[in-house]
């Protein structure tokens, strides 16, 4: 049965991507931001006063008891992910949580199961799937547009310092350049071709055993995936897509919102997409909408999916050695 009462939430994390989340909801309508959490008093107070939100907690724990609490989005890092979404699984709060969804299989699995035995719905944030540019891709590759695709390049990077303060090279937490942002084309390649029948990859890693590249094929029956992610440059950070009667490229930067270039017989054509928001909105509003229907799985962002994406991570790091 359809409702249409309003949805309240919870950020449990308030780093730098809770503040894009925090924005984005604000322009969501049916939802509103009902309380936040972070280790911090002083943190949340000014996280709660920032964003609006009626009450601001120094524990997680606070948070999940929250009683008028409807949804939580999870935004700490990702060694933490299992623990906090089965805090909240438990606590029945209908848990969105930031990719990667957790550190390995064995955890994703353990999460879907507290889900399923809650009978509370489950969701990993990645936000990509739900972009109006990403959707209008997956339907061209679905309808055969320009025909079959023989080829995706997909690539993220960024140079950033070497600092064992910051999180993206804490070995612990699931730092390096593979489960932050390799993700990204890794998504693609799975949205895009599915399963890949095997793979090559090479990385290179900084002194503390923290991947700092990480090069992938990926291979598939009549198609290859050319994938990247780096710590050490920038890198283009767009998805080239080759079909066999034109090349879409997605522009920089293909996992946020962005455009698209579509080149044939000689003539290209860029498609926009109106987006005045970081674009969490869209996951946001998604996220309300299976609420609201009383689901327990997104149909777009699937179970089967996420397990998939983190097997296919955890392939990667047992070929180039990568163990956290």
């Amino acid at each position: 049965m359809q409702t249409t009462k309003t949805i309240k939430w919870g950020i449990l994390g308030l780093g730098k991507i809770a503040h894009k989340f925090a924005t984005d909801l604000k322009t969501v309508s049916g939802c509103e931001l009902h309380a936040v959490a972070s280790r911090n008093q002083e943190k949340a107070d000014d996280f709660a006063q920032q964003y609006g939100s009626k009450k601001a907690y120094d524990s997680y724990e606070k948070l999940v008891k929250d009683p008028e609490i409807d949804a939580i989005y999870i935004a700490t890092p990702h060694s933490s992910h299992k623990e906090y979404s089965i805090l909240c699984l438990k606590h029945k709060k209908a848990v969105l949580c930031e990719k990667a969804f957790a550190m390995n299989s064995e955890e994703v699995s353990e999460m879907i199961q507290v889900a399923n035995e809650n009978n509370v719905l489950l969701m990993e944030a990645l936000w990509t799937r739900f972009l109006p540019h990403y959707q209008y891709v997956i339907d061209i590759v679905k309808n055969e547009k320009f025909g079959k695709i023989q080829k995706l390049e997909a690539d993220f990077g960024f140079y950033a310092p070497y600092d064992l303060q910051n999180r993206l090279f804490r070995k612990e937490v699931g730092g390096g350049s593979l489960l932050d942002i390799g993700i990204y084309p890794i998504f693609a390649a799975l949205s895009i071709l599915g399963i890949p029948e095997n793979m090559e990859a090479k990385a290179t890693f900084f002194e503390n055993g923290v991947d700092s590249s990480c090069d992938m094929i990926f291979h598939y029956n009549g198609a290859k995936a050319h994938l990247k992610s780096t710590l050490l440059e920038n890198t283009p950070i767009t998805a080239i897509f080759h079909f066999e009667e034109a090349i879409l490229t997605i522009n920089r930067p293909f996992h946020g919102p962005s455009n698209l270039t579509i080149s044939q017989n000689g003539h290209q054509e860029t498609v926009d997409f109106e987006c005045s928001t970081h674009g969490y909105n869209f996951e946001i509003e998604h996220f309300n909408q299976l609420l609201n229907s009383n689901s327990k799985e997104s149909h777009l962002m699937t179970f089967e999916f996420s397990k998939n994406l983190m097997a296919t991570l955890d392939k990667v790091r047992a070929i180039i050695g990568l163990e956290y």
